[in-house]
């Protein structure tokens, strides 16, 4: 139990300054655009209503971005580019990677033990296995992924979008 405080602990830290330091790259970024050429495009009304909605409902979103793979980083980098006010962000960020850090310590480290003990007291047969398990499961992700992707081949498609350009 003390292994999975410390994880848990380290992780927590981890997970505030990452997280922090992408809210804060783009609080740093959101500002910059404002002062762009792009000010004119971020000051639109409708820009301001995302903005107000980000700042205002944010939140749960950032905590719960905590849970996905993926997503952190972009629910993060947009509440500081958003300007999402820090009593929102911080309380979102302090739940968020809490969890984050708890599934990551108890999960990790239960993995972490189990490979060790398949490396170490296993022959190679059952490790031969348990790899060919595993690759046959990456195999099928791989065809569901190409799979879903529509094909981009000879279709007759010049390329272009416009009709009028063919």
């Amino acid at each position: 139990m003390d292994r999975i405080a410390l994880a848990a602990g380290v992780l927590y830290v981890i997970v505030l300054l990452r997280a922090g330091g992408t809210f804060a790259i783009g609080w740093l970024a959101g500002a910059g655009a404002r002062r762009s050429r792009f000010a004119g495009r971020i000051s639109s009304a409708k820009f301001r209503r995302a903005e107000q909605a980000i700042q205002r409902w944010g939140a749960p979103v950032v905590a719960v971005s905590f849970l996905t793979v993926g997503f952190q980083t972009a629910a993060n980098f947009l509440a500081g580019s958003m300007r999402m006010p820090l009593p929102r962000y911080l309380p979102a960020l302090f739940v968020g990677g809490a969890a984050w850090a708890l599934i990551y310590a108890t999960a990790g480290l239960g993995l972490l033990e189990v490979l060790v003990r398949l490396l170490t007291e296993r022959t190679a047969i059952e490790g031969a296995a348990v790899a060919v398990l595993l690759l046959g499961a990456c195999g099928v992700v791989v065809f569901r992924r190409r799979r879903a992707v529509p094909s981009t081949g000879d279709t007759g498609d010049t390329g272009n979008t416009r009709p009028d350009e063919e």
